[in-house]
């Protein structure tokens, strides 16, 4: 979204689509209920359609959500964060090619280090929320992504085959703040909670927007 703003575009609005099922093949779902607290932050319009996240079922509600936002806000495109996931990008575009709008993905196949680096370069403050990986333990749940934190995930790249940019489930991320942001998440209380050694979660359980 931020490269798209850049470039000029005008973000319309926001969709969330909220997933009962935890491991969605298509939905991010760590930390998903603040997608409202960044939507406010942004003070862009936000849609949230809920889903119970069956394979490929669960596209049609992330079709009702496009065509609603369609709608209602005049939408001519629609862009993705997708990086390297061709299962979710080519969902997508054949989403928006039904409801006669763009799809867009700035990132796809954009170097995973390189990715990481821009996103420290570009101002944005970005947490891990959640780590299910060999060799990720409880001391990353909270980490930012800074330089000490992209060398480490380098070299555990080289050393066991980590995708950087989490591009296989070995971790999810929050965005606190970003250059858009009119004012930044704080996270005033949260607890870890591992289920082993190398998978857990962040449990954020009080948070607030702050000035910036």
């Amino acid at each position: 979204m931020h490269l798209m703003q850049k470039q000029g575009y005008n973000v319309k609005c926001l969709i969330t689509i909220d997933s009962e099922n935890k491991d969605s093949f298509m939905f991010h779902t760590p930390t998903i209920e603040f997608a409202k607290l960044q939507a406010k932050a942004l003070d862009i319009p936000l849609i949230i359609v809920k889903t119970k996240g069956e394979k490929e079922e669960e596209l049609k509600d992330l079709e009702k959500a496009i065509s609603q936002a369609k709608k209602e806000f005049g939408i001519e495109g629609i862009c993705s964060g997708a990086l390297y996931s061709n299962y979710q990008r080519s969902r997508i575009e054949n989403i928006c090619e039904s409801v006669g709008i763009r799809a867009f993905a700035p990132l796809w196949q954009m170097n995973q280090l390189d990715y990481l680096k821009q996103v420290m370069k570009e101002g944005f403050d970005v947490i891990i929320t959640k780590i299910a990986c060999y060799k990720l333990d409880e001391g990353w749940l909270g980490s930012t992504i800074d330089g000490n934190t992209i060398s480490k995930l380098k070299k555990l790249e080289e050393d066991v085959g980590v995708n950087p940019a989490g591009e296989g489930g070995e971790y999810e991320t929050l965005v606190l703040d970003m250059p858009t942001f009119k004012q930044k998440i704080r996270i005033e209380k949260s607890e870890k909670k591992m289920e082993n050694e190398f998978t857990g979660e962040l449990i954020i359980k009080k948070s607030k927007l702050v000035k910036k």
